[in-house]
């Protein structure tokens, strides 16, 4: 089973997080910030990982240091749950509708970081309390800590939380396809025989 527990205590942030990504899309997440719990549980059920996180932050100053460091501790967690990486699949692509909005992800799990981040929302507008701007730094959080090539476009959408649930829908089963374990694969799938 790969499995990661970790945890990353600084004077912003508290934070507990284990991933099984052999799971069944089983989550208990808390942040503190219940956008974020929500978008990392689509991540979960649609990527089928369990994830359990425990995470508290200086939210009363901003959510920005907890949504990043959640995105760091989320990152590690992938990429020691994913160990010798021998027999994955490596890449994943996913392009899921949400009503009027469609996000693209495309990972590869490299070994060399790399975020690109097209995604527009139509308004700037925060949801409730939480500003969408903080997906970017989520993301560019995880595709550093995990050392993987991640893009993300949404192409259109009208509803900013339809785009962020595209998006988080489409991460989960772009990187479920990407660390399933292909019994052809021998060893780590790249000519180089290392990632």
């Amino acid at each position: 089973m790969r499995k990661a527990t970790l945890k990353r205590k600084t004077k912003e942030t508290d934070i507990e997080l284990t991933i099984n990504l052999d799971g069944v899309g089983n989550y208990s997440i808390n942040t503190s910030i219940p956008f974020l719990d929500h978008i990392i549980s689509l991540m979960s059920k649609h990527g089928l990982f369990d994830i359990e996180i425990k995470a508290r932050g200086d939210t009363e100053i901003d959510d920005h240091h907890t949504v990043e460091d959640v995105g760091i501790v989320l990152g590690k967690a992938v990429k020691q749950a994913l160990g010798d990486m021998k027999g994955i699949t490596r890449y994943g692509q996913a392009s899921v509708p949400m009503d009027e909005a469609i996000a693209n992800v495309s990972i590869d799990i490299s070994g060399r970081p790399y975020l690109v981040y097209k995604v527009e929302f139509p308004k700037k507008s925060k949801l409730r309390d939480f500003d969408p701007d903080l997906i970017e730094d989520f993301m560019q959080a995880f595709a550093a800590n995990s050392s993987l090539t991640l893009h993300i476009n949404s192409p259109y959408g009208r509803n900013t939380h339809h785009i962020i649930e595209a998006i988080f829908k489409a991460l989960g089963r772009a990187l479920k396809q990407a660390v399933t374990i292909d019994p052809r694969v021998k060893g780590v799938p790249s000519t180089k025989k290392v990632l």
